[in-house]
């Protein structure tokens, strides 16, 4: 079938080019860049880290192999009868056809006297392909790569994802393969098959992710997108809680939490086939939140998934918050005895402020991150710079990461501990510089530039504040409010504001560039596909879009004000029941 150049866009990205039709037929996001590099710099590591494993694995297994070896050369050559020139001639003619010899002149055997095998190349699933641009990008730039295999249920993105295969050349149709079928079942039906799945819907994966976790090889990587945030960050509690099996809490780290209560949720799904999950980075970029995470089957290490999950007790007038274990471990001789934690780890008011508190949860609260992989995929990601399109984004972000406290979940925000007490903010150097010379840990997170991670207990917090507001005074509030309760009690520790060199990061001493503004308007969320560009979606892609596009398409906007005059007409109300329903009104009153 011969395509009509005239009706696409031709869109490059990386190495991959797409056509996408002037029509909205086929879901094609511009932001998500972000997204599809950070990818890849993960994909490139996985791949190295994945041939190192296997390389350790291998050597492991050589050494008794090469044990072996030796005792049995050792016991046949005392059994040997040499002759004047130190062999028979017999022996030498089967040595040569069956003995050790032989071995040394197979090629595809090590001097240990087995096969040393590559890797297979990773073989990778993306369950939502729509344009098939991410699997042409995975295709096409990641060395060492195997097959990708392309599924979407929309027979038009399928179409499109081959278009698009045959216009990429021979490397795209030898790696790349596209298919009409509905990504869950075709991930049931071949367990533990790929060694990469990558998630990336539009909205919520919780639908995905039960099949997903039965579809990834033993130690392979999932990748999974959520961009259903207002859901994951407090608007819709109990839908998150449908969705995620955790409530959410409208606080300032919604975002962070987001990223625990998808974690939270996939080692769920993955616990009921004796499996876990260790993530290896979560970030929240943009409109959403993305996690890359290897799952492992352990009946044993499975058990372990109590304690890496808490609940979040918020305080509903002071920002103080505190985490509540799901479950601990006890020693037992050589064994572990698993059991409930013990609580509650608050009283029912707030020692603060002496408001209530909101419970939400449970959220992953082990580490989000591996610092090995984190500063490997930033150094790699550098020194391969001129291969991402959004480089300064990507390593802004994995620059920031790199610097977080892992073992902290959740953070503080300056600005709303002073908008608490109703005082001006110290600067950030010298919070910071008074939580470290409080013998205490802090650092910032990628997720808000004005977040602050720190272990040290909200007691030290409120009485560094304390300490502030009595050296810069305030106008007396309110008793009743939660800022004067606070600033009632006298603090318990002595505070050092002075300056401590460790008050800024290292990217922070080097005026490297962490949270850089969009670079260019609009940049969000967009339609879903097969939806009719109006006049309404100005405020997603802006008035010069939806311009172009309806002087294109004129007979779309006669649509569009055909709708909104019938609109008018249903907004119209029978003066003669205004009247009637304006008398009942008055007459209830």
């Amino acid at each position: 079938m011969e395509t009509d150049l005239n009706d696409y866009t031709v869109i490059k990205e990386g190495e991959a080019e797409i056509l996408m039709h002037k029509k909205n037929q086929v879901f094609f996001n511009k932001a998500q860049v972000n997204n599809r590099d950070m990818s890849i710099a993960v994909l490139r590591e996985f791949i190295s880290k994945r041939k190192q494993e296997h390389e350790a694995k291998s050597s492991k297994r050589a050494r008794p192999a090469s044990k072996v070896i030796e005792k049995d050369a050792s016991a046949a050559s005392k059994e040997e009868t040499p002759s004047e020139n130190g062999m028979n001639n017999g022996d030498h003619e089967v040595a040569s056809e069956d003995g050790p010899s032989s071995a040394s002149k197979d090629p595809a055997k090590t001097a240990q006297g087995f096969a040393r095998r590559e890797p297979k190349p990773p073989k990778v699933l993306e369950a939502l392909s729509a344009s098939g641009l991410r699997a042409l990008r995975y295709a096409r730039e990641i060395e060492g790569i195997g097959q990708v295999v392309a599924l979407d249920n929309d027979l038009a993105s399928v179409e499109a994802c081959q278009r698009n295969i045959k216009f990429n050349g021979s490397v795209a149709i030898s790696k790349v393969e596209s298919h009409h079928t509905d990504a869950r079942v075709h991930m049931l039906t071949h367990p533990k098959e790929f060694d990469v799945v990558d998630l990336d819907p539009y909205g919520s994966p919780s639908i995905f992710l039960d099949s997903a976790i039965q579809s990834v090889t033993d130690g392979g990587l999932l990748m999974c997108t959520a961009t259903d945030m207002a859901v994951l960050c407090g608007g819709n509690g109990e839908v998150c809680y449908s969705k995620y099996g955790s409530y959410p809490l409208r606080a300032k780290y919604c975002h962070e939490m987001a990223l625990r209560i998808l974690l939270a949720s996939i080692e769920s799904h993955a616990n009921r086939y004796k499996r876990y999950i260790v993530p290896v980075l979560s970030v929240q970029m943009d409109f959403y939140v993305r996690v890359f995470v290897r799952v492992y089957t352990s009946a044993s290490a499975m058990k372990n998934t109590p304690l890496k999950l808490s609940y979040v007790y918020q305080c509903i007038g002071c920002d103080s918050f505190h985490l509540q274990p799901v479950g601990r471990s006890l020693p037992k001789n050589n064994s572990v005895r698993y059991l409930p934690a013990i609580g509650p780890v608050v009283k029912q008011d707030c020692n603060h402020c002496g408001k209530k508190y909101n419970m939400g949860g449970p959220i992953w609260s082990a580490p989000m991150h591996d610092q090995e992989w984190v500063t490997s995929i930033l150094n790699s990601v550098k020194s391969m710079k001129d291969r991402y399109p959004a480089y300064d984004r990507i390593s802004a972000v994995l620059t920031t990461v790199s610097e977080e406290l892992l073992d902290v979940p959740l953070f503080l925000s300056l600005h709303n501990l002073c908008a608490t007490l109703k005082c001006i903010s110290p600067s950030a150097a010298m919070f910071r510089s008074a939580v470290i010379n409080a013998n205490y840990r802090i650092s910032g997170t990628h997720v808000n530039p004005l977040g602050m991670k720190t272990d040290a207990p909200m007691e030290v917090i409120w009485d560094i504040m304390r300490c502030w507001v009595k050296n810069h005074p305030i106008k007396a509030p309110s008793p009743e409010q939660p800022g004067s309760v606070i600033l009632s009690k006298e603090p318990s520790h002595e505070v050092d504001f002075s300056r401590h060199i460790g008050s800024l990061s290292k990217a922070q001493a080097k005026k490297v560039a962490r949270f850089l503004p969009n670079p260019e308007k609009h940049w969000g969320p967009k339609l879903r596909a097969g939806r009719q560009i109006t006049s309404k979606h100005v405020s997603l892609i802006g008035h010069e879009a939806v311009n172009g596009h309806l002087n294109q398409h004129p007979e779309e906007l006669k649509e569009d004000e055909e709708a909104e005059q019938e609109d008018n007409v249903q907004v119209e109300v029978d003066p003669k029941r205004q009247k009637t329903t304006t008398e009942n009104i008055s007459s209830t009153s």
